[in-house]
This record gives C-alpha cells, structure tokens and sequence, in this order.
C-alpha cells in the first residue's frame, strides 16, 4: 500500500468540530462519501500545516484525529475583514430583499478581483450592511477526525491543474475560487 508522501494524490474522508474552550466539540463539517477531500500531498496551496502533518506517512485505511489551535486552522479572526457596505449594493430590481440579506444570512459576493467569497450578515441598517468575510472557524480551535480513503501516484494533469491550484478537484470545480474556495481543510 501507498503511503502519503510529496507528490501522492490523497482522499480524506473526516468530521470537522468546533472545539469550545471548555473543551465541549460541535460539528460543523462532514465530507460525504461521494465528495471527499481531494488534495495533492505538498503540492495543493492552503493545506491547514498540522493536518498535513498528521496525515503524512499514513496509508488508505489509516485514521487520524488532531485538534488544531486557532492561529494554525483558519486563523485568527481579523477585524479587517468586516465591511460595512452601502444597502444599495444589494438592491435588484428595484427592491432590498430583506428574506436574504438580514442578519445570520451568508451571502455570495464578488471582490473586486473577481472572486467569489461568502460573507455572513451580521448587521442591516437603513443605509449599511454589515458582513464579516472570515473564515466562519476563524479565531476558532478545530478537530479534524476521520479516515484516509485513497492514496496513489497524482497524475500529470492532477499536479498541474488548468487553473493552478492543485486540489486534485478538476475542472468541475470552476477554480479554487468557487467550490474548493481556496482554503483547504
């Protein structure tokens, strides 16, 4: 059998949890079967490091369960990343859509550089909107708990994506900006 090392394409099957201070977990994520995380072992950009590191020399079969600190996950939460943005901006034909954009809702959005991002209403006034774009599990300790499903020789295609990120997920996800979202568990 394989054993996860540089240039192998790997497949995670894991439960993310939300680890409290208090040390009680939520889980927030799951992989499914049919969709698990696809990345290529120090190759793929965004790899949470202590992830990596836990999984690495492990082989299809093998499970992992790590808890990551903040500042190594997603990060700690930036205060920068809270936008307070004109109501206009989410005017469509004519009318503010108060059902989809109220505080709790994640709302799709585009930076000026054309990527997709997803930013969580945290406030709506008569002129503002308010939205945090952080990562949601940023500022927040994680558990990753799970199973290494596949692990092969990556292919050529696989190593050098059209689109350049490396997540192994192919064209169908449209770039590390839509679907795979640039950030890799």
């Amino acid at each position: 059998m394989e054993r996860i090392e540089s240039g192998k394409y790997v497949e995670l099957g894991y439960d993310l949890y939300e680890v409290a201070a208090d040390g009680t977990q939520k889980l927030v994520h799951q992989t499914d079967v049919e969709d698990p995380e696809k990345f290529i072992f120090g190759v793929t950009q965004g790899m949470i490091i202590p992830l990596e590191k836990a999984v690495e020399g492990l082989q299809a079969g093998d499970t992992f369960d790590i808890i990551v600190k903040s500042d190594e996950a997603f990060g700690p939460h930036d205060p920068e990343q809270i936008a307070e943005l004109d109501r206009e901006i989410f005017i469509v034909d004519g009318k503010f859509d108060e059902n989809a954009i109220k505080p709790g809702a994640v709302v799709p959005m585009m930076t000026a550089d054309g990527y997709r991002i997803n930013g969580l209403v945290t406030a709506v006034s008569l002129t503002k909107v308010t939205m945090d774009f952080n990562h949601p599990l940023a500022g927040k300790d994680v558990r990753f708990a799970g199973k290494i499903l596949a692990v092969r020789n990556a292919t050529p295609e696989e190593l050098n994506p059209v689109h350049g990120c490396g997540c192994g997920c192919g064209d169908s996800c449209g770039g590390c900006e839509s679907d795979c979202d640039g950030a890799h568990h």
